[in-house]
Order: structure tokens, then C-alpha cells, then sequence
């Protein structure tokens, strides 16, 4: 998630799903990634940080079953709303440690249900300014990732969640070596994100070195100020450049526990008119996405939770349970993957 929301700063600013069968080089140039039905599960309190990453729901000691089980409970919920994916996040804490051979847990209870993993590197703490922290770590993290994971064609790596703090050119040029460095992560399994805050696609698109990639995109309606519906498809459409067939929505999200109804096609409320527009641009273009969030995120105010929230959660143990918070919501985001 962008730092921008979580100074709370408003108004600024997949069907190539890598089966089994497709072959390691094959690239997705040209094919619809709606295959990607998803939800972010976060860290509550947000995913910048500069310690190990234990998303809601899990405990800093929960060993490897535990956290098998706990993620099949919330991954069962999900599903029930038609989820397929998770996007989670990895930082330079987390992999290499006790904790990262617990937390595996949660990708490994994923695949084995046939879930699609997205692996995001979130950079290792919010004043790290949206550049990586540390590049050896970095490396050093995504070579021990790509080595367990390269081989498992339902886990997806995108190097870095949202890489505003650099230029275009100097992005393009850190993502492009990192492919060459991390062969293990064949093409057709990366997600590079636009420029910025993961925002605008066309520079990345027209690059010959991520032709055979996928891409990540997001969108917010607090990116930017008000618009109508209409001028809110036509920004987030010229923002895909000519790659909507390659990308993935792999964030975008509004309030989910104010009683906002997502399904009203003549509301003046800007939230609603940006996930409408948002889920529309996504079945016209037959693109998958990934909500955020799930749950985790940073909370609202003093509620403890995060109102993008799609699920309440509950429970204890692992008898975990997750409760949508807006079923007009919930049927707008469904609406968007195609179902």
C-alpha cells in the first residue's frame, strides 16, 4: 500500500496465469490475465517495515502448521467469494529468518489448494522513500525466494511494490537487471510494476526488456482528485499504455464498512464511481486484480481496523473467520474479474 494513504494525503497525485503446462519462457504478450481473481493479505498496520512481516491473523510464533492452517481457514473464506490469488508481501527481515520458514506456510498452504502467490517486496521501511534499502540484501532475498519458488508455476514475483522514488529510466534499468540476475524467475511469472506508485504502465509497457513480463498497476481514487465515472475510466485506460492485456490490477481499493453501495450506477459519491469505473475497465479488458486489502492495511482512525478492508475478521487459534463487510462491494470486485 502507498505511503500516500498511509499519511492519509488525499487527492494526490491477470489470461496468461503461468498453468503447469505453459512452458517457462512462454511469454503472456497478448493474452487476458483474468485469471487472477485476488486479495492482498497485510500486515495490520501496513506492510512498510523494518522488521519481520506477520499479517494479520498470524503470530510472530506461530510455527509452520500453525500457519498452514490459519491461512487455510482465511483462504477457505475467500475462496467462497470466488478468490484464486494472494498477494503477499516479503521484505529483507522476513526472508532468510526462523520466522520466514513459518511464514512459507501461508504460500505453501496457497499452491496446494491451486491458489495463484504473488511475491511483492515491499521496501523495508516507509523513509526508505520508495527505493530499494539495501540492494545486496535485496538480492540476497529474491535469490533465496526464486531458488524455493522458481519451480512452482502458482507463485509470481514482482521485485518491487510501488517504485516511486525513482525516476522512470533509473526503475526500468533496476527491474531490467534484476530479471538478468534472477533467472530463475521466468518472465511469464514477474510482475513489473509502473512507474511511480505502481501507477502508470506506458513507460514500462513500451520497454523491449519486459516484453514477455506481466505488469503490476495500481489505482486509488485518492492518487487523485475527484473525477466523474467517466473521466475516471479514460484515466485509468490511458494509464495502461497498450499492455491492459499483460497487466494486473494488483492494488486498488475504497471504504468497505461505511455503507457505501457499490452497485448504484448514479452515485455522486467519488469512491463509487472509481472502484465502478476501475472493475469496468478490468472486464472490458478481461484483467485479473488483486483488492487491497483482504484484511491487515492500516487502520482507520481508532477502529482497528482498515476500512478498505473487504473482510471482518475473527476467531481465535485457528478457527479463523472472515466476514465480508459490503456485499455490494464484494459483487462490484467479482464483477471486475469477469464473474
Amino acid at each position: 500500500m502507498t505511503p500516500l494513504r498511509r499519511l492519509l494525503v488525499p487527492l494526490l497525485v491477470t489470461a496468461l496465469t503461468a498453468l503447469g503446462a505453459v512452458a517457462a519462457g512462454s511469454s503472456p504478450a497478448a493474452a487476458a490475465t483474468n485469471q487472477f481473481r485476488g486479495m492482498n493479505w497485510a500486515v495490520l498496520g501496513d506492510n512498510f517495515s523494518t522488521g519481520p512481516l506477520v499479517v494479520q491473523g498470524l503470530s510472530s510464533s506461530d510455527s509452520n502448521a500453525t500457519v498452514r492452517a490459519k491461512a487455510n481457514a482465511l483462504y477457505d473464506d475467500m475462496a467462497a467469494i470466488g478468490v484464486n490469488t494472494v498477494r503477499l508481501p516479503i521484505n529483507t527481515h522476513t526472508v532468510g529468518t526462523t520466522w520466514w520458514e513459518n511464514y512459507r506456510g501461508a504460500i505453501d498452504a496457497a499452491t496446494a489448494r491451486g491458489f495463484k502467490v504473488i511475491l511483492a517486496y515491499w521496501e523495508d521501511g516507509a523513509a526508505s522513500g520508495g527505493r530499494i534499502t539495501n540492494i545486496a540484501a535485496w538480492n540476497t532475498m529474491w535469490s533465496k525466494v526464486t531458488y524455493q519458488y522458481g519451480a512452482n508455476t502458482n507463485v509470481y514475483f514482482e521485485p518491487m511494490n510501488e517504485p516511486h522514488g525513482y525516476t522512470s529510466a533509473e526503475w526500468r534499468n533496476v527491474a531490467a537487471t534484476w530479471m538478468s540476475y534472477h533467472y530463475s524467475a521466468v518472465p511469464a511469472r514477474t510482475l513489473i510494476g509502473g512507474t511511480g506508485y505502481s501507477q502508470d504502465l506506458r513507460d514500462v509497457c513500451n520497454d523491449s526488456r519486459f516484453s514477455g513480463t506481466l505488469l503490476s498497476f495500481h489505482h486509488y481514487a485518492f492518487f487523485y482528485s475527484a473525477m466523474t465515472y467517466d473521466a475516471f475510466r479514460s484515466h485509468i485506460q490511458t494509464r495502461l499504455g497498450n499492455c491492459a492485456s499483460r497487466a494486473v490490477v494488483t492494488e486498488f481499493g475504497a471504504p468497505m464498512s461505511t455503507g457505501l453501495n457499490y452497485g448504484d450506477a448514479n452515485s455522486t459519491d467519488n469512491f463509487v464511481r472509481h472502484i465502478r469505473a476501475v472493475t469496468q475497465v478490468m472486464r472490458d479488458n478481461q484483467m485479473g486484480g488483486t483488492y487491497w486489502p483482504a484484511l491487515g492495511g492500516k487502520p482507520t482512525g481508532t477502529s482497528g481496523f482498515d476500512y478498505y478492508s473487504m473482510f471482518a475478521f475473527s476467531g481465535s487459534g485457528t478457527n479463523l473467520n472472515l466476514a465480508v463487510r459490503n456485499a455490494s462491494g464484494r459483487d462490484r470486485i467479482r464483477y471486475g474479474w469477469g464473474l
